[in-house]
């Protein structure tokens, strides 16, 4: 199962990719570097009464939190039992974040018999409330022909739904696609664009690609790629935090 940390685009940044990943010769002048950024404040360790007596009343977020906290042994012994226990009562809620933590623990086999085509099941109902995490997931298994019947045109439908929500290796994987033409018909303006966004945020596989895609790119190409990129607008998501 592929980790992957999910980064949110904010609009100013989606305004500026096409400008600072301008689709322009390599000798362009290097902008002025910023002051640095202090370091984000440290959360504090959960509450976890507080948090079980939310949970127990049946608080789906709380009931969530708890189960993420079972499952990576934050503050106590990791017990993957009761993680699962938690995650699926907020399922049962068809809370989406919970649906997914569920759904991944299915599909390795933790704390409970690992079962793609369950798993599968309960991305897709994660994925059609918008959640970024639910629909890559859901792509990989139908990449993998897991869970699910291997569909490469079902893949790119739910990769392009994730990369529009601002996962960089969902955009990254997209991107490849309409390079290569898997699951989608081949369009290098769209790649262009997608492996941009991409590397805006820091998915080097993407920034290495980019380099050589743009060096095939004839003038309208380029053209019409800095006008999908100036035309992106990241839709509004559920995202796994």
């Amino acid at each position: 199962m592929k980790q992957r940390i999910v980064i949110f685009v904010a609009a100013a940044l989606v305004a500026g990719l096409a400008g600072f990943f301008a689709l322009q010769p390599s000798d362009q002048t290097a902008a002025t570097p910023t002051a640095p950024v202090p370091p984000a404040a440290v959360a504090p360790p959960p509450d976890l009464e507080a948090l079980k007596t939310k949970a127990a009343a049946g608080d789906p977020a709380a009931q969530t939190r708890l189960g993420w906290i079972c499952q990576k042994g934050t503050g106590m012994k990791p017990d993957m039992k009761a993680a699962v226990n938690w995650f699926r009562q907020a399922a049962e809620q068809n809370y989406p974040e919970a649906l997914v933590a569920l759904g991944e623990m299915t599909q390795a086999g933790q704390g409970t018999k690992p079962d793609p085509t369950e798993a599968a099941r309960l991305y897709r109902l994660a994925a059609e409330k918008s959640n970024v995490a639910g629909q890559y997931d859901l792509a990989y298994l139908y990449e993998q022909g897991s869970g699910v019947e291997k569909s490469e045109t079902e893949a790119a439908k739910w990769y392009e739904l994730a990369a529009s929500g601002g996962d960089p290796i969902a955009q990254y994987d997209i991107g490849q696609r309409y390079l290569l033409g898997v699951g989608v018909s081949t369009n290098l303006p769209q790649a262009c664009k997608w492996l941009t966004l991409a590397a805006g945020q820091g998915q080097a596989d993407s920034t290495r690609l980019l380099r050589d895609l743009k060096s095939q790119l004839s003038a309208a190409e380029l053209a019409q790629a800095n006008q999908l990129l100036k035309e992106f607008v990241p839709r509004a998501t559920n995202v796994l935090h």
